[in-house]
């Protein structure tokens, strides 16, 4: 290989090794940042996917008898919740707080696990700039040295330390930028469905809070139950 190449391969090869240590360190983040975003986005299909359930048991559907998912998760704790509120004889309006207040509390423990990794895409937009600002300056730091113990100011002995800070400058870039772009698509699919579980949760709370007859304010558990099961 050509002592200064200037292609991709040769800059990082001939790169001073603090540059190499700084490229690897934005190469592994770029790489993880996208781990994240191929997860992030399966996991939000399927959260989609069980917030439609959701919305048609709200309308007075069911769930498929193999559902597994957020859905079957925030009713399984609206069943529990509504036979400990019908055996204490509680009133509608209770009833119906607890129950809200429990699925939004599942809703909430759901959405904190799918939110793993947006930290890590958050920090790695807001740091790699910088990281490749780092590489940046010390590679035209390098620059410098070799034009003082060269004593020439050459294209051929400056190129290759500045052809290393633009380098690190580009991979900086292309770590930080869909690292925030993503950061802020899942941060805000994540408020809506958010939104959307809550207005969900609310409407079956309102329902299964619905007296069964006039004399009896007990919860119609059996919704729930015809959602999981049938």
């Amino acid at each position: 290989m050509e002592p200064h190449s200037f292609s991709i391969t040769g800059m990082i090869w001939n790169a001073d090794p603090v540059v190499k240590g700084v490229l690897a360190l934005l190469a592994l983040a770029s790489v993880a940042c996208w781990a994240i975003v191929f997860e992030k986005f399966i996991r939000l299909r399927r959260l989609n996917r069980d917030l439609a359930q959701l919305d048609a048991v709200a309308k007075g559907g069911t769930l498929p008898p193999a559902a597994r998912g957020v859905a079957a998760v925030l009713l399984e704790a609206a069943h529990g919740e509504a036979e400990d509120g019908a055996a204490r004889g509680e009133g509608r309006s209770d009833i119906r707080a607890r129950l809200e207040k429990a699925m939004r509390a599942a809703l909430k423990t759901e959405i904190q696990r799918i939110e793993a990794g947006l930290p890590f895409l958050a920090s790695v937009g807001s740091a790699a700039p910088f990281i490749g600002l780092f590489g940046t300056v010390w590679g035209i730091m390098n620059s410098f040295n070799s034009i003082a113990a060269k004593q020439d100011t050459s294209l051929a002995t400056v190129a290759p330390g500045i052809a290393e800070a633009l380098f690190a400058t580009a991979l900086g870039l292309a770590a930080a930028i869909p690292a925030v772009l993503a950061y802020n698509h899942f941060a805000v699919k994540l408020g809506r469905a958010a939104a959307r579980g809550a207005a969900a949760s609310a409407e079956i709370a309102k329902q299964l809070s619905k007296p069964t007859a006039e004399a009896s304010p007990r919860p119609s558990v059996e919704l729930i139950r015809a959602g999981k099961n049938h």
